[in-house]
């Protein structure tokens, strides 16, 4: 604990001290990123009535840009929020009368102007629409990362954030919603924050952000020494609009359909320099039966598991958000966000046994409750200067959650006399304290220095059995400390790099109450260098290291015996995975079309995956993860989007990557002791018609699948929705389908461990859906961002609800 300290200290030390010698208020005159408004009353000349729907707008005086605008009230009043000190000139129109044009100037240190009454005179030429901003490219692609904006694809209004993140350059969506960059697991962050909804199921959180409440989603595949070093894969960052709109806006989003059903409500209020913001959403997913077969063959005991579920998933949160500008340069926002999730029902299963012996015929009846609540609260401070870029912020997050998970098995023989009735709750529990503080510097518009520390304090307690005495508690502290810069080496030649240092802690009991205690020190580096080749073609070479230390889900010793067939447990002995990772990318813009393309290589120290053992009962086994050993992957991935007419949009996202495992000394043999090819295919087609008609369709393929140990069947979907805009754009109506011709996904997996232990699974999932929805937003929408803490240094387990439904109440 005191080389954490000490680490912690000695960072947040060094921003400090970079601060010092960086004074705020120094530098150029440049316009800082203020927050400021000017207002106005719109009158007529003549009866001094107010002129309401009037358009106004702000240019700026330099370069005779558009930077925002708005409409006039009833009263004739309008205020333009988030204006830069600087020169503008106020653009005031309205059928039926002349444009009139003011000068107008705000400064730092009085960055409001209520210019007050404006006189507009009458005239026979009809003004012109004013174009306020212009539009923005779907697809952006900055030196570390690719910007997908979803506010900017209109097919997007109805759906949920699942919908969105396929469309997403390098990502594949499975059909549970589980994400994937270039083959490998993801963190996955909102508004550059983790969720504790994302902790327990990155699919069940992104089925509950409504697509319309996205701004962009960020891939960043080479993340800087800035972020945590956690994900070999990267980091994914979806972006939420918010309003800086002077009065109330806000969203409505509900959608209804055989599957599931969810209901998601928005608003902002901003007065003056303080806004608020609320959220509430809610969602509820049908029981419906799902099979679920198990074949174990242990040791010459063969056991068949045939069993139905009705599980059904409940989700409910909410939100509430401050912030409040002190003045030009300092700025305070808060957030609180609570989560909770069930997942559960009954179930029953026909358990065949076959050995020398004869056969067995039993039965089961389950069930099983999982809950996961979570609350998240945040407090941000930010200050920044008139150096136009310079930026100091600290930051503090509290996260802590509370995870739940009760079975009950009666099992009974083939006459239906009692044989075992076994009944266990294990409850667990997580807590974390983060500290950070940040500073960027930038010496001139081409060279920027950041420096920052971050330390991280958890605990994670978990309890099996009410009563028992059984208590894992386990205790991990990073503390972290960092530097980047980035600057041109030539007009079209740009390099960002940077080294962060993390020192981790930990400590824990065994099972046997042992004491466990390690530490380690890693140094993370990172580098891109990126070449502009005619301002539409970009060429990248970027190389960095990364970490994943395995959570809850993974660490959990908790003997969950939920499907007594295959129970399930935790490892608290996983080492953190270490990769390197080298990328080459290529992008280019042709006439509204875009290709990205990258080829990439990665190796991965001590990887992560779940391991087949033998059960503690004759023919059962147990699922558990281990360290295997190494591995490498050579991969690509295209993505390409092309329009053949304005209002036709062809895309298609293509991934592919070996695997490759080198196990560790010891390690019991698997089944893909050799080279394998991972692949997947997205294929779009969006097309808009007038009236406010939108239709799109999709298809997507996945390979098969493989471990160390198994190999899952490839599996394909396909779906297409409708859409129009009624209300004058500011609400939709949709219809959606998916699967219609088939009603259940087959899922094949297959386990070996060994010559003597194998299971193969077949799930019979329902996939077949027809819904509606729809979506208004009300209000003046302006859209902007905050700075936050990103934490994203933990593996999470993919398989950890969002699943297949639960068959016959398998933990996970």
């Amino acid at each position: 604990m005191k080389k954490l300290l000490l680490l912690i200290c000695a960072a947040l030390l060094m921003v400090m001290n970079a601060n010092a010698q960086f004074p705020m208020m120094g530098g150029g005159n440049a316009a800082p990123k203020v927050t400021g408004r000017v207002s106005a009353t719109i009158l007529d000349s003549v009866s001094k009535q107010p002129v309401e729907y009037a358009t106004v707008s702000l240019i700026n005086a330099k370069t005779a840009k558009a930077v925002n605008g708005g409409l006039t009230d009833a009263k004739g009043k309008v205020s333009i929020q988030n204006i830069a000190p600087g020169d503008y000139k106020l653009v005031v129109g309205f059928i039926g009368y002349a444009t009139k044009t003011l000068a107008v100037k705000t400064t730092p240190e009085k960055p409001d102007n209520n210019i007050g009454n404006v006189f507009l005179a009458g005239s026979s030429n009809t003004l012109s629409e004013v174009t306020i901003e212009g539009k923005k490219n779907v697809i952006e692609n900055k030196i570390d990362r690719m910007v997908y904006n979803a506010e900017a694809d209109a097919t997007n209004a109805g759906g949920d954030a699942t919908d969105v993140m396929r469309k997403v350059p390098m990502l594949s969506v499975d059909i549970n919603g589980n994400v994937q960059l270039r083959g490998s697991a993801v963190r996955v962050l909102i508004n550059g924050k983790p969720s504790g909804t994302m902790a327990n199921s990155v699919a069940d959180a992104l089925k509950m952000i409504p697509a319309d409440q996205i701004k962009n989603v960020e891939v960043i595949t080479n993340p800087s020494a800035k972020y945590d070093a956690e994900g070999s894969g990267g980091i994914i960052n979806i972006i939420t609009k918010k309003s800086n709109a002077e009065g109330v806006s806000g969203s409505v989003n509900a959608s209804a359909g055989t599957r599931q059903n969810t209901g998601n409500f928005n608003v902002t209020a901003k007065t003056g320099r303080f806004s608020t913001n609320a959220a509430f959403g809610g969602m509820y997913a049908y029981p419906q039966e799902s099979k679920v077969v198990f074949f174990n063959q242990v040791q010459g005991i063969d056991i068949l598991q045939e069993g139905l579920s009705d599980w059904k998933r409940e989700m409910y949160n909410g939100s509430l958000g401050m912030d409040y500008d002190f003045n030009a340069y300092n700025n305070i926002s808060t957030n609180a966000k609570y989560n909770r999730f069930y997942n559960g029902g009954p179930g029953n299963s026909q358990i065949t046994t076959s050995s020398v012996n004869g056969t067995d015929v039993g039965k089961i009846v389950s069930n099983t409750d999982m809950t996961n609540s979570n609350l998240d609260w945040n407090l941000d401070y930010r200050r920044t200067s008139k150096k136009q870029g310079e930026e100091f912020s600290v930051s503090g997050q509290l996260t802590q959650g509370r995870n739940t998970n009760e079975f009950l098995n009666d099992e009974r023989d083939g006459a239906g006399n009692p044989l075992r009735y076994l009944a266990s709750n294990n409850l667990g529990k997580n807590r974390e304290y983060t500290f950070q503080s940040d500073y960027v510097y930038p010496f001139s518009k081409t060279v920027i220095f950041e420096v920052g520390g971050k330390g991280i304090l958890r605990n994670i307690r978990s309890e099996y059995g009410k009563g028992s005495g059984k208590i894992f508690d386990y205790d991990q502290n990073v503390g972290a400390a960092y530097s980047t810069i980035a600057f041109d080496l030539t007009k079209k030649i740009k390099f960002k790099g940077g080294v962060r240092g993390e020192y981790t802690e930990i400590s824990f009991k065994d099972v046997n109450g042992n004491p466990i205690k390690n530490d380690y020190f890693n140094l993370f580096p990172s580098a891109i260098l990126s070449q502009t080749i005619n301002g539409k073609t970009t060429i990248k070479l970027a190389y960095n290291k990364r970490v994943q230390r395995p959570s809850l889900a993974y660490l959990n010793p908790f003997h969950n015996e939920s499907n007594v067939v295959n129970p399930f447990q935790g490892n608290p002995d996983l080492d953190p995975e270490l990769s390197h990772n080298i990328e080459l990318g290529y992008s280019t813009f042709i006439k509204g079309s875009m290709i990205n393309a990258s080829l990439f290589y990665r190796n991965t120290k001590n990887v992560i995956e779940s391991f087949l053992l033998g059960g503690n009962n004759p023919g059962t086994t147990l699922t558990t993860f281990i360290n295997v050993g190494t591995t490498q992957s050579y991969g690509a991935n295209v993505f390409a989007s092309y329009n053949p007419t304005p209002k036709w949009t062809l895309m298609t996202n293509v991934g592919a990557n070996t695997y490759e495992v080198k196990k560790t000394a010891g390690a019991a043999e698997g089944m893909n002791e050799g080279t394998y090819l991972n692949y997947n295919f997205f294929l779009r087609s969006a097309t808009a018609f007038k009236g406010g008609w939108n239709v799109e369709l999709f298809g997507v393929v996945n390979s098969p699948r493989y471990t160390y140990q198994s190999k899952t069947d490839p599996m394909f979907f396909y779906g297409g929705a409708i859409k129009k805009d009624i209300m004058k754009k500011q609400g939709s109506i949709g219809l959606n389908v998916l699967n219609p011709f088939n009603r259940d996904l087959h899922i094949k997996t297959v386990s070996k461990s060994g010559g003597l232990l194998g299971q193969t699974q077949d799930i019979y999932y329902p996939l077949r859906s027809f819904g509606i929805n729809f979506s208004y937003k009300f209000g003046k929408l302006k859209f902007t961002e905050k700075k936050k803490i990103k934490n994203d240094d933990v593996k999470q387990d993919q398989q950890q609800g969002g699943g297949m439904g639960g068959g016959m109440g398998q933990g996970k």
